[in-house]
């Protein structure tokens, strides 16, 4: 391993902090070529496919980067923006509205988006902020709870970043924020103003994005994060027991994966009798294929097809105010004990702040 060469060292100059702002990933395009890519970067990383790596790989490269990637692209095609895949561009705009709403408080920060997988990568948002000076990074994964498939990759990836890095900035990582007061009141507004628009279904439903089950016999915390976040949110919407159910979605291969799995879940609630159901998905950040297209069009078909009359699906909280000052909060708070309010050109960063924040809204 070889270090990288970087610019030299600026003695007496003030430290400046950085916030990276992580989500999973997305391809480059609704196109087969680019799943392609974007799969294989995915589905290489041993945090989130845990079998033998030679058995693995022969798997991924000899069946499924042949076959899923058209399967995929056209998925995608169905939800993709004109500004680019939903998860880059909601992504994207937390970033500038954050920038905006630490600015406001007076933290002098700067503040960055990246995906696990694909672009902008870790890596290269990592060299950004050090080449603005940066000496102090927190970095922010987008994911309410914990797993080893996902927060501590993004650690993974940082820590590789660190490892060809010569002088290796301050790093703080915020692991998880599933029972954070502000995120869960964020979410339980998001669901009654869905409900004065449109109406209280018979039961809402809260799916998380799923894992294999052997995760949380190895002792993966996600499993009993996400039921509590599914309790704080129904407790915050004063709902009975029989009124909510949690269920996990996106299950991958044969394996048994942590239940009830959400598509059976809404089918049998349909066939049961159940005519209308609300769908939220606490576990997301942001909308992405996972929520648009198999929640919003997938589930609810599975839904209405099997009896149900009444599909609706709840937004992630996106660029949401009142989520975004839920994650301002979070984000001020690892923040303490770093002077970033002390930092040197403070008007101008404040007045580019300023315009993050218009534009952010704006958008």
């Amino acid at each position: 391993m070889s270090l990288k060469k970087e610019p030299g060292h600026s003695h007496g100059s003030a430290p400046r902090t950085g916030v990276l702002l992580c989500n999973l990933g997305t391809p480059d395009a609704p196109t087969a070529p680019a799943l392609r890519r974007y799969l294989a970067e995915f589905l290489s990383d041993p945090r989130v496919v845990e079998i033998p790596r030679l058995v693995w790989m022969a798997i991924l490269h000899g069946i499924i980067l042949r076959v899923r990637p058209a399967k995929s692209a056209a998925k995608y095609a169905t939800v993709w923006m004109k500004e680019g895949s939903p998860l880059k561009v909601w992504t994207e705009r937390q970033a500038k509205l954050l920038l905006g709403l630490l600015g406001e408080r007076g933290h002098q920060v700067k503040v960055r988006y990246a995906m696990r997988y694909g672009q902008p990568s870790i890596a290269s948002q990592l060299d950004a902020l050090k080449a603005e000076g940066v000496t102090r990074v927190l970095v922010l994964p987008a994911y309410p709870q914990y797993s080893g498939a996902t927060t501590a990759s993004v650690i993974d990836a940082v820590s590789r970043w660190a490892l060809r890095t010569r002088h290796v900035p301050e790093l703080r990582f915020i692991n998880r924020y599933h029972d954070d007061p502000a995120h869960i009141r964020a979410l339980a507004d998001s669901v009654r103003r869905h409900w004065a628009a449109h109406g209280q279904s018979e039961k809402l439903v809260m799916s998380f994005h799923g894992m294999p089950e052997r995760t949380l016999h190895l002792g993966d915390p996600y499993h009993c994060e996400c039921h509590k976040t599914g309790r704080l949110l129904a407790e915050a919407l004063g709902l009975r027991q029989d009124q909510y159910l949690v269920s996990f979605q996106s299950r991958f291969g044969k394996a048994k994966w942590l239940e009830p799995y959400t598509e059976p879940t809404l089918r049998q609630l349909a066939e049961g009798g159940l005519k209308s159901v609300d769908l939220i998905c606490p576990g997301f950040s942001a909308d992405c294929l996972e929520t648009l297209e198999e929640i919003a069009q997938e589930a609810k078909e599975a839904f209405e097809t099997s009896g149900g009359q009444h599909f609706h699906y709840i937004p992630c909280l996106n660029d949401d105010p009142q989520g975004m000052r839920a994650l301002a909060d979070l984000a001020e708070r690892h923040l303490q004990g770093w002077p970033t309010k002390d930092a040197p050109e403070a008007a101008a960063l404040q007045a580019q702040a300023e315009r993050a924040r218009r534009m952010g809204a704006a958008a």
